[in-house]
């Protein structure tokens, strides 16, 4: 009798299956995480036996036990031997700390970019070089750090950008920092000390980012993007560095074409300018092999900056900078007046995962898994629609009229989305940023699915 009253409590959240539109695991999941995330379902409420739930729904039972799984994978539910499947206790608070830059609320399908998916988190691969470091690390190696970084850190990271990036490295010209936002905004304070911190930057690029340039003592100049890259003919008179994403231009996801590189590297010799190179998702190229570092081909006039914050989790905190050295040792001593260095236990971590082969294996990995969602979300899209930006990269962009309001209606709808317009300084086209990186392929056809229906 208690797991019929228990049947009927979840009927009464009007669960709708829509068979004829496939994916009815995900239809289960998203009605079952809607509900917890409205307080529908308190934390703490057994949910049905999942033969329970799909003899009442019509389903069958491997549907269920599908959303329940996607769910615990996700921290919505708890399955504990002897209790059933529970709603978890801190579900709503960890769905919300989840989600974008500075915090907010999740949709639910989001594609908003920003993050990968936190649950590929090599979590035991990095508790076991976590142990180990803890084991073998030398008490004197506890002390203040050198501000920058651990020298096994900065030896390790140089002989890997070398290796995949031909970054021209070397443990003297490389500072550990808090990621790319903190080495961006060391560049900018280094650089305006000498009065040469009039920037350029890509137009349209992320608000927040030019942003954090100004507070770094920067003036921000915007310079247009076409379908090559940053057009390197409107570079302003005065701008004595620009910052670019040329792997994955961010947000439209083109590739810095190879005249344009050309180009900028000639205005920076021709000026003394320097190229700020913003290698955010490198590590991730799926259908040919990475593009090159532009420090490759003139390291005395280019910087290049990096994270794991893509390719393991913004959470760990370490990016990085490789830079010409009066640039680097400028850098270096902007980090000793800040806060005397990046995390040393953590550097020493990264510094095994990647001398053992760990973050190489890892990388392979959620290569393959995100490569997968991507071919979903295209397969998805219209015919109508031209994505942009497809062959690198967590996400890509789908050029669109009134981005904007169809946004809004997208988060209406559930479906968590960034427009373009918002992100550029003059007008240009718009188009929605779609992140496939976060959701597993189902959902991410059915968050297609709905967004080609506010499309028309």
């Amino acid at each position: 009798q208690s797991a019929r009253k228990r049947a009927d409590q979840f009927v009464d959240l009007h669960l709708e299956i829509d068979r004829s539109a496939g994916a009815v695991a995900a239809q289960v999941a998203s009605g079952l995480r809607e509900a917890i995330r409205r307080g529908r379902l308190a934390a703490g409420t057994r949910l049905p036996a999942s033969r329970q739930l799909a003899a009442d729904l019509g389903v069958s039972r491997g549907v269920v036990v599908e959303a329940y799984e996607q769910l615990t994978a996700e921290g919505f539910l708890s399955a504990q031997v002897g209790s059933g499947t529970i709603v978890a206790a801190d579900a709503s608070a960890a769905r919300a700390e989840e989600g974008m830059p500075g915090g907010g609320a999740l949709a639910d399908y989001e594609l908003r970019p920003g993050t990968p998916d936190l649950k590929l988190f090599p979590r035991t691969q990095w508790l076991s070089r976590y142990r180990q470091t803890m084991l073998t690390l030398a008490h004197d190696q506890l002390r203040y750090p050198d501000p920058a970084g651990a020298l096994a850190a900065r030896q390790e990271l140089a002989g890997y950008l070398n290796r995949v990036r031909a970054a021209q490295a070397s443990p003297e010209n490389l500072v550990v920092t808090g990621g790319v936002a903190m080495a961006q905004s060391l560049l900018m304070r280094a650089l305006a000390k000498r009065g040469r911190a009039v920037v350029a930057v890509e137009d349209p690029s992320g608000v927040e980012y030019r942003m954090l340039l100004e507070s770094a003592g920067a003036t921000v100049v915007p310079v247009p993007v076409d379908e090559h890259g940053l057009i390197a003919a409107a570079l302003p008179a005065g701008a004595t560095a620009v910052i670019l994403t040329p792997a994955h231009q961010y947000p439209l996801g083109y590739v810095l074409s190879p005249q344009r590189r050309h180009e900028l590297l000639a205005w920076s010799e021709r000026t003394g300018g320097i190229v700020i190179e913003d290698d955010y998702d490198a590590e991730f190229r799926f259908d040919r092999e990475s593009v090159g570092s532009m420090r490759a081909l003139v390291p005395e006039r280019v910087v290049l900056t990096g994270s794991v914050s893509k390719s393991l989790s913004p959470a760990v905190r370490l990016g990085w900078l490789v830079a010409p050295p009066w640039l680097a040792r400028a850098v270096r001593e902007e980090r000793r007046m800040l806060d005397l260095g990046s995390p040393v236990i953590e550097q020493h971590v990264l510094a095994r995962f990647i001398a053992d082969g760990g973050y190489d294996r890892h990388l392979r990995r959620v290569r393959r898994i995100y490569r997968r969602r991507r071919d979903a979300m295209v397969q998805a899209l219209p015919p109508s629609l031209k994505p942009l930006g497809i062959s690198a990269g967590l996400h890509l962009c789908v050029p669109v009229e009134s981005d904007v309001e169809l946004a809004e209606r997208a988060w209406d709808s559930g479906v968590g989305v960034l427009a373009v317009t918002p992100m550029r300084v003059e007008p240009g086209p718009g188009g929605l940023v779609l992140c496939f990186a976060r959701e597993p392929e189902a959902r991410l056809v059915e968050a297609v699915r709905l967004l080609r229906r506010l499309l028309g």
